[in-house]
């Protein structure tokens, strides 16, 4: 498990936490950002874990956050479309016939 980009999938190898300045050295996206954060669920109520942390409306844009804890995953990258999107679509041309 590996701490990575959001965006690009760059391996973040330095000791610590990136700073709200720091950006990733292939894309530029910023990298404290909640989609790099533990505490980032979908699921939860302005999509962060931690009921301390003040929400955030621009999950993809560097903030001041507190409680910042950067995610150590496996990244894999982004297969373009969702297959349930694919599948849905599918369905849709073949009830109305395209």
């Amino acid at each position: 498990m590996t701490r990575h980009c959001h965006k690009c999938g760059w391996e973040w190898t330095l000791a610590g936490q990136p700073g709200r300045s720091e950006s990733c050295h292939q894309c530029g996206a910023d990298l404290r950002v909640c989609l790099n954060c533990v505490s980032y669920d979908t699921r939860a109520a302005h999509q962060c874990r931690d009921r301390r942390a003040d929400p955030v409306a621009e999950k993809h844009v560097g903030n001041f956050c507190e409680y910042f804890d950067f995610v150590r995953r496996n990244w894999v990258a982004a297969s373009g479309k969702d297959s349930r999107e694919e599948a849905a679509r599918a369905q849709l041309k073949k009830l109305f016939g395209d």
